[in-house]
Formats: structure tokens, sequence, C-alpha cells
């Protein structure tokens, strides 16, 4: 007799205002021992001040898994659309030091 493990499924919603999204061109990380905080930003040319638009807080497994997640889905895309270039020529890298345990994205 044979069972069957199938795992129950999970519906997930996805609301309109969520869907819109979240523009960013600067993520933020950082660090507990029990979690990692990402604050996506949006920083727009000449203008001095920018704000946290989205923040996203993650268990260290989920931060793992995520981590991997992005790994294989930028392989995916590079094999499809080629390399993804790390910086842009002639933009401005931010020295950015917010104080706490400092992440990189």
């Amino acid at each position: 007799m044979s069972e069957n493990k199938s795992q129950p499924q999970l519906n997930i919603e996805l609301s309109e205002d969520v869907a819109q999204g979240v523009y960013s061109n600067l993520a933020v990380i950082t660090h507990s021992a029990a979690e990692f905080v990402v604050d996506f930003i949006r920083v727009v040319p000449g203008v001095p001040k920018a704000k946290v638009k989205s923040r996203v807080i993650l268990t260290p497994q989920h931060a793992k898994r995520l981590m991997r997640a992005l790994a294989d889905n930028i392989s995916k895309f590079e094999s499809q659309h080629g390399k993804i270039a790390e910086s842009v020529p002639g933009e401005q890298q931010l020295p950015i030091h917010f104080g706490g345990p400092q992440g990189q994205a």
C-alpha cells in the first residue's frame, strides 16, 4: 500500500496595491543574532536625502534561502540575457554607514 505524502498546497494572495511593487535602487542589510533586516531605499540623483520604501525582516534561515534563490535566479537570468554588470560606468557609489553589523547588497 503506497502512502500519498504530498504536502498541503499553500494559496498565496497578492493584493492589487502590493502587486504594484516598490522600486528600489539601494538595499541596506543589517543583522542581529536572531534576524536579518533588509531596507529597500530609492535614491534619486541630486537629492541628498532618501527614505526607506520597504523593510523586510527575515530569520537567518530564511535569509540564507533567499540568498540561494536569488543566486539561482540570477544564474538563470544571465544564461538567457548575458552577464549582469555589477556597476554602471560613471555611477556614483554611495559610502553609507548606518552603524551596527554591516552587510552589502
